[in-house]
This record gives structure tokens, C-alpha cells and sequence, in this order.
């Protein structure tokens, strides 16, 4: 299971990062922009801004770990993910693609992500 501590590590290894919060729990932004963060609804987990058309693929994908609420449902530019179900390459993954989505895109050019 990834921890939330370990989620934080992970973001911090990305570029121009702002550490914050909201809705009174801890975010991540790049540039003014927030980009993921701790859920304020649900125990365990945590949201990234995520690419519109690919979410209904990753839902599919892995079912327990982005399982999708009533309010999550509603907002499609938003991934809901359960940290009990997902490894720490996935969760990279996601806090990459998220970053890459809120950067500025003259500073996400610059950068080249393993």
C-alpha cells in the first residue's frame, strides 16, 4: 500500500511544485495550479487532475484503485485513487500526468519523465 507520506515524496520530485492545501487538506500545485491532493471525503485516498478521455480507460483498468464516487462521477477532468490499491509506479504515473496537465506548457516541454 502507498501511503500518503509516500505520495508526498513522490510529488516533490516533480518540477516547480507547491506544496498547499485544500479544502484543508494537503495539494499540490505547479505553477498556481493545483494538480493533485489528499481526498476530504474518503479515507485512503487521493485525486488527480487527469485527462478526460483517458479516465473511463483507467477506471477500467484497475477497478478497485480508481473507483469513482457520486461526486468524482461528475467532475471527468478528476481521478479518484484509492492508495490500498495501486502501486507506487502507478501512482508516479498519475502525479506525471497531472503535473503535465496543469504545467505551463513552455515548462512542461522542458521536461523529459522516465
Amino acid at each position: 500500500m502507498v501511503t500518503w507520506e509516500r505520495v508526498a515524496e513522490l510529488a516533490r520530485e516533480l518540477p516547480e511544485i507547491e506544496e498547499t492545501t485544500s479544502w484543508g487538506k494537503p495539494a499540490f500545485k505547479v505553477r498556481g495550479k493545483t494538480f493533485a491532493g489528499m481526498t476530504t471525503r474518503h479515507e485512503g485516498a487521493m485525486w488527480t487532475r487527469c485527462d478526460r478521455d483517458e479516465r473511463p480507460l483507467l477506471v477500467a483498468s484497475n477497478p478497485d484503485a480508481y473507483r469513482l464516487t457520486p461526486h468524482f462521477e461528475s467532475s471527468p477532468a478528476f481521478l479518484l485513487i484509492w492508495l490500498e490499491h495501486i502501486d507506487e509506479t502507478e501512482v508516479r504515473e498519475r502525479l506525471i500526468d497531472a503535473w503535465l496537465i496543469q504545467a505551463p506548457k513552455r515548462l512542461a516541454a522542458r521536461y523529459e519523465f522516465d
